[in-house]
């Protein structure tokens, strides 16, 4: 599991048809401080999240498992919207 930012979107004005009403959000990584990685992900967003949320991102075969992922060759959705995270009885600020 990956924590990053929502930092952009896709837009896409033709795409495969099974991909069809999936949102397609652009994450880059963070580590554990908070801190920004230079590794970015294109993601599904099965959840509901924006530009600037903090989220949890799934690659590989999790990213497959869902109902709403099977059959569809998606390697890397987000499945949770992040509000705190408290690390090593700190809370960190994830700005």
């Amino acid at each position: 599991m990956i924590l990053g930012r929502v930092i952009g979107n896709i837009v896409s004005v033709v795409k495969d048809e099974k991909y069809n009403g999936i949102k397609l959000l652009v994450v880059q990584e963070m580590d554990i401080g908070g801190n920004y990685e230079k590794k970015y992900h294109i993601s599904a967003d099965l959840i509901g999240v924006g530009i600037d949320e903090i989220v949890m991102v799934v690659n590989g075969t999790p990213a497959r498992s869902s109902e709403e992922t099977k059959d569809k060759g998606l390697d890397s959705i987000i499945v949770a919207k992040i509000e705190v995270l408290i690390f090593k009885d700190r809370v960190v600020e994830l700005h």
